[in-house]
C-alpha cells in the first residue's frame, strides 16, 4: 500500500481525486435536476386551491425544518462577514422561487425554467473570453425571441417574472459559491433556508387565510418543498464545491428539457414546435458556452 503510494506520479492523486469529484458532482446535478422539475410540476398541481404564493411558502418552511434539523448550524457563532452573504442568498432564494411559480402558473413550466435559466446561461458566458461565446449569446437571445413570440394575454407578465427569476438564479449561483466558501459544511445553507422561511412567514399566512388549502394541495407543497428546495439546496451546494463554475452551468443545462417533460407529463402542458426548437437553442447555448474553450478573444 505505501510502497504503490511512493512511485505513483506526481499528482497523479490529486487528479484522481479531482476526476471523482467532478464525476460525483455532476452525477449529483443531475439528480437534483430531476427532482428539481418532478418537484416544481408537483407544487403546480396546488396552484388552483392555495396559489404560487401559498405553495412557495410551504417549499421554503419544508426546505428550513428539514436542513436546520440536518445541520444544526450555530447561528450566533456566524461573523457579519458570513451572515451577509447567508442572508443575501436566503431572500434570493425566495424570491426566485416566487417569481418562477408565478410565471409558471401563466406560461407553462417548460417555457418558465427555459428563460430562468439564461442566469447561468449569463453566470457562465461572464466568465469566459472566447469567439464561440458571442455565437452562443445570439443563439441564445434568437431563442427568446421565439418564446417572446405574440401570445394570449397575460404571458408578458408570465415572460417578465421568468426573467426576474433569471436573474434571482444568477445571483443564487455566485452567493452559494461565496457561501461554501466562507461556512463549513450545509451550516450556511440551513441558514440561509431559515432567513427565506421567516421572510415567507407573513406572504404564507396572507396566501393561506385567504386560499384554505385542502389535504392533497398541502401534500402536493410539501413534496415541492422536499423535491425542488431541501435536495436541490444541498445538491447545489455539493456540486459548487466539486465542480468549476462553467461545468455547472454545462450540466444545468438539461433543465430546460427536464422542465418541459416534467410539464407535458404531469401537467399535461404541451409545447408548440417553435417552443421546443427554442429550448433546444437555449440548452445548446448553455452546453457550447460552458464547455472548456481552446481560443480567447
Amino acid at each position: 500500500m505505501e510502497t504503490s503510494a511512493e512511485v505513483r506520479p506526481a499528482g497523479a492523486g490529486r487528479g484522481g481525486r479531482d476526476a471523482r469529484g467532478r464525476l460525483a458532482g455532476t452525477a449529483v446535478m443531475l439528480g437534483a435536476g430531476v427532482s428539481n422539475q418532478v418537484g416544481a410540476s408537483l407544487g403546480a398541481l396546488a396552484f388552483p386551491v392555495v396559489g404560487p404564493a401559498g405553495v412557495v411558502a410551504v417549499r421554503q418552511w419544508v426546505a428550513a425544518a428539514v436542513l436546520l434539523a440536518v445541520a444544526r448550524p450555530r447561528l450566533r457563532a456566524l461573523t457579519r462577514g458570513q451572515w451577509w452573504p447567508v442572508a443575501a442568498m436566503g431572500l434570493v432564494f425566495g424570491c426566485m422561487n416566487l417569481a418562477l411559480y408565478s410565471a409558471v402558473e401563466r406560461i407553462g413550466l417548460g417555457l418558465a425554467v427555459t428563460l430562468e435559466f439564461l442566469g447561468p446561461l449569463a453566470v457562465a458566458l461572464a466568465s469566459s473570453r472566447r469567439w464561440t461565446d458571442l455565437g452562443c449569446a445570439l443563439a441564445a437571445g434568437g431563442a427568446v425571441a421565439v418564446l417572446l413570440r405574440p401570445q394570449p394575454a397575460g404571458d408578458r407578465l408570465g415572460i417578465a417574472l421568468a426573467l426576474v427569476a433569471a436573474a434571482c438564479w444568477a445571483a443564487y449561483i455566485l452567493l452559494n459559491r461565496t457561501v461554501g466558501r466562507r461556512v463549513p459544511g450545509i451550516g450556511g445553507s440551513a441558514a440561509a433556508a431559515g432567513v427565506s422561511a421567516l421572510a415567507f412567514l407573513p406572504v404564507g399566512a396572507w396566501a393561506l387565510w385567504h386560499q384554505p388549502p385542502t389535504w392533497a394541495a398541502l401534500g402536493c407543497a410539501v413534496a415541492a418543498g422536499l423535491l425542488s428546495s431541501t435536495v436541490p439546496f444541498l445538491g447545489d451546494l455539493y456540486a459548487l464545491r466539486r465542480v468549476p463554475a462553467r461545468f455547472f452551468g454545462l450540466f444545468m443545462s438539461v433543465h430546460p428539457v427536464m422542465a418541459a417533460l416534467a410539464g407535458l407529463v404531469v401537467l399535461g402542458q404541451h409545447l408548440a414546435w417553435p417552443d421546443w426548437a427554442a429550448i433546444a437553442a437555449v440548452v445548446a447555448a448553455n452546453a457550447v458556452g460552458a464547455a472548456p474553450g481552446r481560443r480567447p478573444w
